[in-house]
């Protein structure tokens, strides 16, 4: 691991375990052992390794939607990849997002990070609100929204229907930061999840 990513690294797990207000450069310059000044050849402020995390957070998921024949990011992509999975396929696939989502060392140490946070300082709290609330909602809803129109999925409100497939999941997900000894009931509870919303909107292959 080159300076560059060290410094991501370590910065990343100061945020989650003291909160990124009360980190200071030189504790993460520190953490990867080299002097501040050295650390700002790298990156001008904090801030900036906050934005390089979330740059490589993004980095890790896309290369992880790859390896999952999935694109992640473009909608329209993806329902035509969707629409000819079946059922046992959709739930493999739910199951190997989620697992990434709560097992990758970016993405699980910045979700407590921002839980730590999201009451504490206003703007972290946006990217919480944002990360995992707008732009799952969004993404979900305009693939589900493009698979009720393909006759795939019944609903005539796809942004409940959206809310109805999210909801459980991330729930799910924040039961296992907690309590990690209960992701094998979390993993049970997801497939029957993903089988139940097929049953109730119709999925039809």
């Amino acid at each position: 691991m080159d300076t560059k990513q060290r410094i991501l690294d370590e910065a990343l797990t100061l945020f989650s375990e003291k909160g990124f207000a009360n980190v200071f450069v030189t504790d993460i310059a520190e953490k990867v052992g080299i002097k501040a000044p050295s650390l700002y050849k790298h990156y001008k402020s904090k801030q900036a390794i906050f934005d390089a995390i979330i740059d490589e957070m993004n980095h890790r998921f896309e290369h992880q939607a790859q390896a999952l024949s999935i694109n992640g990011t473009d909608p329209a992509a993806d329902a035509e990849i969707y629409k000819n999975m079946d059922e046992d396929h959709l739930v493999r696939l739910g199951i190997d997002l989620f697992s990434y989502y709560l097992h990758d060392s970016y993405t699980r140490r910045f979700r407590k990070m921002l839980t730590l946070e999201q009451f504490k300082d206003k703007e972290l709290a946006k990217v919480y609100t944002g990360q995992y609330f707008d732009m799952p909602l969004t993404y979900q809803g305009m693939l589900l929204g493009l698979i009720v129109a393909q006759g795939l999925l019944a609903s005539d409100n796809v942004p409940i229907m959206t809310l109805h497939f999210y909801a459980p999941i991330y729930m799910l997900l924040t039961v296992c930061d907690r309590e990690p000894e209960r992701e094998p009931e979390a993993l049970k509870l997801l497939e029957e999840h993903i089988r139940q919303f097929d049953k109730l909107y119709g999925r039809n292959f």
